[in-house]
């Protein structure tokens, strides 16, 4: 086993190489690229291209406005792919096939993370109010390849949170050393850190963030319990932590998408708190409602059933 500076030193090339190089992880990352896919581009560009078929919710709220489009967060925003493969790289070259299991249940998560969010768009596609920004070649490739009819709820956040939960998990059950606590909360902290960005950059609500946190916690109870859902929103919003001193971190390759080195975006304190309020009032409602519910998705359709339609 080799001890890594950070999961960032990782490539996602290497990951990609081994899942379909090992024939024991071939078949669920096969699995995760067709239900990706299905599910998230499929879904969403026939009902851009079919428009009608299925209700759109726009469910912007008030609050989005205290919160600037900051369009240097860009690089943090696209990094929501390569976060979760790139950790998946860090488990297979430091603990080779001990980890196999591991990468297999992560991947199967994934897949069946992208089918229960269709559950949702499947019935009522929701959008939020994204500025037409295309000065930048990424943004560009936003408004090319996303119609922007998925924020409810939100992928990008609930990806996120499966990579570190599921990482906390994995770690701790593999490596006791201590390198585990470190590796932890830099996957921590990159989650925070994107789900900043789809803030920042425009592409969702704070709406989208509670509904997420929903999901997740009926994703997953047992990694993402009320308890860590309320404790990551109170870390929205706080400063990034700094760059360690570590020699290993001078002047990385990919410097730019580590959370530390994310842009230095400050909202007062009173429109931070009044975010992070708003978002865990409206989990707790959510959460109240689905305790009597049939199904988890009845509290998000209800919510969008009741927001204004496109």
């Amino acid at each position: 086993m080799k001890n890594a500076a950070s999961v960032y030193d990782e490539t996602p090339i290497y990951a990609c190489v081994k899942t379909f190089g090992v024939s024991s992880l071939r078949p669920v990352a096969i699995r995760c690229i067709i239900s990706i896919f299905y599910n998230f581009f499929f879904r969403q560009y026939r009902a851009a291209w079919m428009p009608g078929r299925v209700p759109v919710s726009r469910v912007d709220h008030p609050l989005d406005l205290k919160i600037p489009f900051v369009p240097s967060w860009i690089t943090i925003y696209l990094d929501f792919i390569t976060f979760w493969i790139r950790m998946l790289s860090f488990l297979l070259r430091t603990y080779r096939h001990r980890a196999y299991t591991a990468v297999r249940e992560f991947l199967t998560a994934i897949g069946e993370l992208y089918r229960s969010a269709a559950e949702v768009y499947q019935k009522n596609f929701s959008t939020t109010d994204r500025p037409f920004y295309i000065a930048r070649p990424r943004f560009f490739l936003i408004h090319l390849v996303d119609p922007h009819l998925m924020c409810i709820p939100s992928l990008h956040v609930m990806v996120v949170i499966l990579t570190y939960t599921q990482f906390t998990a994995i770690l701790r059950s593999l490596d006791e050393t201590e390198h585990c606590a470190a590796h932890i909360d830099e996957m921590k902290q990159g989650a925070l850190a994107i789900t900043h960005a789809i803030l920042f950059v425009k592409q969702h609500s704070v709406n989208c963030i509670a509904a997420s946190l929903y999901a997740m916690t009926c994703f997953d109870g047992k990694l993402f319990p009320p308890e860590e859902a309320e404790a990551f929103t109170a870390l929205l919003f706080n400063d990034p932590p700094p760059l360690p001193s570590s020699p290993a971190y001078c002047l990385p390759k990919n410097y730019r998408v580590r959370p530390w080195a994310a842009p230095r975006t400050s909202l007062p304190e009173a429109d931070a708190a009044e975010i992070k309020t708003h978002i865990i009032n409206l989990y707790r409602r959510f959460l109240a409602e689905g305790k009597i519910a049939c199904n988890w998705t009845e509290p998000l359709l209800r919510f969008l059933q009741q927001s204004p339609k496109k």
